[in-house]
């Protein structure tokens, strides 16, 4: 490629679309930045900025207050003993995976596991077990199955896996485990267990330690209004000398997050958006009865809510036959769901998607909710009379 004045024109500013449409995207809807947090990119969005008050190790910054952001605040927030900011929630994974597990042991990962996790494991050349989950429709984790799952990893190998893992909730249909069902089972062997909390850390209340888990992990940018990518892990105080160890060359670097992780202006604006976002969690019984309420809105249109019934979180998975058939027949085929939800103004339904989608209902509001459920019924009845 030759870096010419026409080449170098494709590139600079680039306006990402509409900035008053209604979003659904469940990869959005709890990362969208608070007014703080966009002032904050504004102001430390050069480089890392913030390196230029550091004296060495990233979570001992006093001004601005990280150090007591992430030793006092996300600790409490998180109910949890040792915290740290990773670059997101895989990046969490891994660490874990790779300090606490030696190559060729075994992890068990439940079968709705984000493919993060999968190749976490892969990437620590880790074996993996899975935990089977109901199928269709409620697609519910078989949470006796962890034992059975360690079972056989003691059967096959003569020792219990290094770790396990359940995902709160699963990133597909947005179901919600018995975490301290299966922590109890976990620790029954002496198993670790890790909660991924990437869409419920920063949208619901989390408390590590109550739940009985090991380890938590979350996303800023899913789930706590942060410019990602950032995450952050929480971890018991049994294995934070195992999983933040220090580096015998770089005495005061942490060998799994390779000195320093998120710096600048993701840290910063996961800091500005803190207050709002610790606020919001509490109002997460709001949140999921405007999920429930949309559930029953669309059901009544023969758009089939997946999962567990009634739903206990924003993040829903939906079957729309009727949207399918519209589609055999339609201009452009599959794509008219998109256009048609493009023309009225909401983004987050993926173009070409038609007879299974998800979306979430996290901080869209009763009013905008409404006005989608009405969309999805004005689309339908607009190709309906069409026939």
């Amino acid at each position: 490629m030759e870096l010419d004045d026409s080449t170098l024109s494709k590139f600079g500013f680039i306006e990402r679309g509409p900035k008053d449409a209604i979003n659904i995207d469940p990869l959005q809807t709890g990362g969208r930045l608070t007014e703080d947090a966009r002032k904050a990119l504004l102001e430390w969005g050069d480089g890392y900025s913030v390196c230029d008050f550091c004296g060495g190790v990233l979570d001992l910054i006093k001004k601005p207050p990280i150090q007591e952001f992430i030793h006092d605040a996300l600790p409490a927030f998180l109910d949890a003993d040792a915290v740290r900011i990773t670059h997101g929630a895989r990046e969490s994974k891994f660490m874990v995976m790779h300090s606490m597990a030696q190559e060729g042991d075994y992890v068990v990962l439940d079968g709705l596991a984000h493919y993060s996790s999968f190749v976490a494991a892969q990437r620590a050349r880790l074996n993996i077990k899975t935990v089977p989950h109901s199928g269709s429709p409620e697609y519910k984790t078989d949470v006796e199955g962890y034992a059975t799952a360690i079972e056989e990893v003691i059967s096959e190998t003569g020792k219990a896996p290094a770790l396990a893992q359940v995902t709160y909730p699963d990133g597909s249909y947005g179901n919600l485990a018995d975490v301290k069902r299966i922590a109890d089972i976990c620790h029954s062997y002496d198993v670790p267990l890790m909660l991924n909390g990437a869409y419920s850390v920063g949208r619901m209340p989390i408390h590590a330690n109550k739940m009985g888990v090991d380890f938590v992990v979350g996303s800023g940018h899913k789930s706590m209004a942060s410019s990602g990518p950032i995450g952050v892990l929480g971890v018991k105080e049994e294995y934070a000398d195992i999983v933040f160890r220090k580096s015998p060359t770089h005495k005061v670097k942490e060998v799994e997050l390779l000195g320093c992780t998120a710096r600048g202006a993701t840290v910063m604006t996961m800091i500005a958006s803190f207050p709002d976002v610790v606020r919001r969690t509490r109002n997460w019984d709001n949140e999921v009865a405007d999920a429930r309420w949309f559930s029953s809105k669309l059901e009544d249109m023969r758009i089939m809510q997946m999962g567990e019934k009634p739903h206990n979180h924003d993040l829903m998975f939906f079957e729309a036959p009727v949207f399918y058939d519209i589609s055999q027949t339609a201009k452009k085929g599959r794509y008219f769901l998109y256009r048609e939800l493009k023309e009225r103004n909401i983004h987050g339904i993926k173009s070409g998607l038609t007879k299974y989608f998800k979306l979430s209902t996290f901080q869209v509001g009763r009013d905008n909710l409404s006005y989608v459920a009405d969309s999805f019924q004005e689309i339908i009845d607009k190709y309906q009379k069409a026939e």
